[in-house]
């Protein structure tokens, strides 16, 4: 396997161009939508090894001097928030419990901007052991990656025997009070029998699951639009055993359409990437490990924060070519079109 399809990228552009962009402090780009929930990736690695997100040996790792230091991380972040208008963060991976400074990195930025909501999103081995430390750190909630409540089927989706570790992690998250901890499962034929099994464990633990469909982000390149699962298909499965009510989307930017399950309060999710794309409504600008700006998942081209940053760029400098990275943001991802090409780096060397 070439370094290209294990998720290096090969197109990294310099400074971005701002032709034609209004005079505005926010990350708008060129189709009116503004960005405000910032994806951050603080490493490559991950405890697990998803067939629909890693290859079996792992991303090759990001040599440690190109890799964002914790103080750097908390300087973008602090950026984002006060100089262009970012709302939220999330801390992605690989697996962001991989990185020893994760509490660290969680503590600067909840000491540089207290009232911004910070989270993550895990795999939730080993949160067991740090949710306290994390929400004492600052973190406010815990997105937890689970597709199945079967060990065999999570054994093999995984090639790791760690599903009582996962579960253990998200009690945990309950008892520190990272509420609500939300549960995202990704839709693949393998699991769809077990689905409703896995709803119904949400339910009984008070989590939010949310379905999301497979996209075309795997290491192995193995991703087929005609064999992907559907959320129709997913709502015929769920509806067999739950009655569900459309709620829909309470908030446009928000990318999840909820069903309330027998008659609520429960709802769950389903984030419908493929089949009902939400691109013209996307509020997220990403920043990888190695301090490479992206717009979208499934563009490969990156702006170089790092680099400008180490050679002395003060923070205006940065902010410009955050929103020239902005400005020059896709109309969408196009998985439908006829020459789609998937991205060169996979999901878990963009982080979520």
């Amino acid at each position: 396997m070439t370094l290209v399809e294990m998720g290096i990228p090969t197109v990294r552009s310099g400074r971005p161009s701002l032709d034609g962009r209004p005079a505005t402090p926010l990350l708008v780009d060129r189709f009116g939508r503004v960005a405000r929930d910032l994806r951050v990736s603080i490493t490559e690695k991950c405890s697990l090894r998803c067939t629909y997100c890693m290859p079996e040996e792992g991303l090759p790792p990001i040599p440690k001097h190109e890799l964002l230091t914790a103080e750097e991380i908390v300087r973008l972040v602090a950026l984002a928030v006060r100089e262009l208008g970012v709302r939220e963060v999330r801390f992605t991976g690989g697996e962001p419990l991989v990185r020893r400074e994760l509490e660290q990195i969680i503590a600067g930025c909840h000491e540089r901007v207290p009232l911004t909501p910070l989270a993550i999103t895990t795999n939730g081995v080993g949160l067991a052991h740090r949710a306290r430390a994390l929400a004492a750190a600052g973190l406010g909630r815990v997105n937890v990656s689970l597709d199945t409540v079967d060990r065999l089927r999570f054994a093999r989706l995984t090639r790791r025997d760690r599903l009582d570790s996962v579960l253990a992690g998200i009690r945990a998250a309950h008892e520190a009070g990272l509420a609500p901890v939300k549960v995202n499962a990704v839709l693949m034929r393998e699991t769809l029998s077990g689905a409703a099994d896995l709803l119904a464990w949400c339910l009984a633990e008070g989590c939010e699951l949310r379905f999301i469909e497979e996209m075309p982000l795997d290491a192995d390149h193995g991703w087929a639009r005609a064999e992907m699962v559907t959320a129709a298909e997913l709502l015929d499965v769920l509806g067999a055993r739950f009655s569900l009510t459309e709620v829909g989307r309470p908030d446009p930017s928000a990318p999840a359409e909820r069903w309330a399950v027998d008659g609520g309060p429960a709802t769950v999710g389903i984030i419908a990437t493929v089949t009902r794309t939400f691109c013209d409504s996307c509020d997220r600008t990403r920043l990888t490990a190695d301090g490479m700006l992206r717009s979208c998942l499934f563009s490969d081209e990156e702006f170089d924060v790092r680099e400008a940053m180490r050679a002395g760029a003060d923070d205006d400098e940065l902010a410009e070519i955050w929103r020239g990275a902005m400005w020059n943001k896709w109309a969408g991802h196009g998985i439908d079109a006829a020459g789609f090409v998937p991205p060169e780096r996979t999901m878990g060397a963009i982080g979520g």
